[in-house]
């Protein structure tokens, strides 16, 4: 990645901008966000106005206490009192509208993000894929404000220098006069003095504070590698306690956090000696003006308020001209966080365009004749009501062939069991099926399912709220009656529960992995799918409950296809239909599926170390 602030980096970081930034100004909030613009832009101007008032006032009073003008004393009290709550009016009410701005498009583009990762299982591509989608968590909750605030602030911030070296540049100009230097005559010689302080001083700025921009890049990332560590802990706390893990954590956070306070010292050094150069530029900038103006005023060609009047026009000028120089950390931030964003946004353009494509695999290593220009996901609802594989041949994200299938087939209402070794693509085979599984070959002679379907994995996603949302999902707990979730509960075997429906916890965490998988049964019972696909979804219990939950799926919901992956011997007698995954030894080859009846499967199992009715997990 490009992190060096050349000259092309900057333009890809502004062309980067201008694709985060255009569709919120083009989308249907467009005249909320165009208003507020110009609005807070009308009063930054305001300001710049009543700072060129205030400026031509300030040469009048000086002038009047010089001249000891009592009467133009007390008039220019009045004067600059009037400017003074002009000034505070317009400071206060753009920064109020400034805000509303900031809050508005944050919204919008949290929304639209939230949407972009969450659609069509592209958080799950992106996960799948090398690159550079690290934290997409702290990309949608810190990255769009930090985008947001620094490009407005760089934004005002840099119309109002320039507006301002507009207002006071003729200013300067006319109060400076002319300077005779070796026989030439230099007409304005005050705003040539300014161009050129400017101009040396924002080289020399470039120079000092140019690595801060990969260091605050790299900050960012650190922070967010941190913080997501800490995450994970508090996320599966007793997998860690049972481990007695700790110390192994420990080592982790401090490995983590040694970027953070290593980079960290990167950018505190940087930092100190960019202060030193910018404080000493600007403590110059205060007296640099009146010692180039002070010949002209020792030899009465001014007065007193003609000598202030300059400085704070020469100051003013210098100022708007110097913008980069007390902006550079924040465009190195702000570039850090737009290359953050974009690269965010490009792996989501990725996923959602070519949800399809494969890591070309080796040649050597696919069967004759299979090229990866027929890979594909085949959408889930294909308006058939039965499962064919046809040649379907998965893959693993780094392109080695997993799966091979042969024309398999599954018509409604036939229960199907995959069995086999584990890592040999069974549960690969049921994400393709969800249509999640983007690595695959000839993926245009398979098909999958239409109508409703519910996939139950091993480990269920219970969301965070209350217990009655998470047993209900991805449906709202008001689909249900009362009646209907506490029937559910008491079939699952967790009528228990019901009494903490309406608590919200960590249900991951609270809940032992036997009961998560019976609040999964129980989630079946109420969306009752026409096709449920299980993937190792009652390892975690016994088997004499693992087949009691079998048969109340297959007794509850009559119409539903039970299409399972599991290992234990028990299940067999509830599938109609079952496949071997035979393995090839040398693991250089794709598995492959092969059919067997319910005798062989179970003799093959055993022989693989099945457990036969040995108990799982307890719960």
């Amino acid at each position: 990645m490009q992190t060096q602030p050349t000259a092309q980096s900057y333009r890809f970081a502004f062309r980067h901008f201008y694709a985060l930034a255009k569709p919120y100004l083009v989308s249907e909030e467009k005249k909320k966000g165009w208003g507020l613009l110009l609005l807070v832009l009308a009063m930054n101007l305001a300001l710049v106005w009543v700072n060129v008032k205030l400026t031509q006032w300030n040469g009048d009073f000086f002038n009047a206490l010089q001249a000891k003008n009592f009467a133009a004393f007390k008039e220019l009290l009045l004067i600059f009192t009037g400017y003074a709550f002009l000034y505070i009016a317009l400071a206060v009410y753009s920064q109020y509208f400034l805000q509303m701005l900031q809050i508005s498009w944050r919204r919008w583009m949290t929304e639209v993000f939230l949407k972009d990762w969450l659609a069509g299982g592209t958080h799950y591509r992106m996960s799948l894929r090398q690159g550079n989608t690290d934290n997409p968590d702290q990309r949608i909750a810190d990255d769009i404000g930090g985008f947001i605030n620094g490009s407005l602030s760089l934004f005002f911030g840099f119309v109002s220098s320039l507006v301002t070296l507009l207002s006071f540049l003729f200013m300067l100009w006319v109060l400076s006069g002319a300077i005779t230097l070796f026989g030439i005559t230099i007409p304005g010689y005050m705003v040539w003095v300014a161009i050129l302080y400017a101009g040396v001083g924002s080289v020399l700025a470039h120079w000092v504070g140019k690595p801060l921009i990969r260091l605050n890049f790299f900050q960012q990332r650190y922070e967010a590698d941190f913080r997501f560590g800490l995450a994970r802990t508090r996320e599966h706390d007793e997998g860690i306690a049972l481990y007695n893990g700790e110390e192994r954590e420990l080592a982790g956070h401090r490995s983590r956090f040694a970027n953070v306070w290593s980079n960290w010292w990167g950018i505190m050094k940087r930092q100190k000696l960019f202060t030193w150069y910018s404080a000493f530029y600007g403590q110059l900038a205060i007296i640099f003006p009146i010692l180039v103006a002070a010949p002209r005023y020792f030899a009465g060609q001014i007065q007193l308020g003609g000598l202030t009047q300059t400085s704070q026009a020469f100051g003013q000028v210098q100022g708007a001209l110097s913008w980069f120089i007390g902006a550079y950390t924040s465009i190195a931030d702000w570039r850090a966080t737009v290359e953050r964003l974009q690269t965010f946004v490009d792996a989501m353009h990725q996923a959602q365009q070519n949800p399809h494509e494969p890591v070309p695999p080796s040649s050597a290593a696919l069967p004759q004749g299979r090229e990866a220009a027929t890979a594909g996901v085949v959408p889930l609802h294909s308006a058939r009501e039965s499962v064919a594989l046809g040649d379907l041949l998965l893959l693993a994200p780094d392109g080695r062939p997993l799966l091979q299938c042969a024309g398999e087939h599954i018509s409604r209402g036939q229960h199907t069991l995959f069995t086999g070794p584990s890592g040999s693509g069974k549960s690969t085979l049921v994400r393709w099926l969800a249509g999640i599984w983007p690595y695959a070959l000839n993926a245009a002679h398979a098909h999958a399912p239409t109508g409703r379907t519910l996939f139950l994995p091993q480990k269920p996603y219970l969301p965070l709220g209350t217990l009655k949302q998470a047993l209900t999902y991805p449906q709202s707990p008001d689909d249900f009656s009362a009646a209907q979730i506490s029937e559910a509960l008491q079939l699952a075997r967790v009528p228990y529960l019901e009494a903490a429906l309406e608590q919200t916890d960590t249900w991951m965490q609270r809940l032992s992995p036997g009961e998560q998988q019976r609040l999964a049964v129980a989630r079946a019972l109420l969306i009752a799918p026409d096709w449920l696909f299980m993937d190792e979804a009652t390892s975690a219990l016994d088997a004499p409950t693992e087949r009691a939950m079998y048969a109340l799926l297959q007794q509850r919901l009559p119409e539903a296809t039970l299409v399972s992956v599991a290992h234990r011997v028990g299940v067999i007698e509830f599938h109609a239909q079952i496949y071997a995954v035979d393995v090839d030894p040398t693991r250089q080859g794709p598995a492959r599926l092969e059919r067997r009846d319910a005798e062989s499967a179970r003799n093959a199992a055993l022989g693989e170390g099945a457990i036969a009715d040995a108990p799982a997990l307890a719960s």
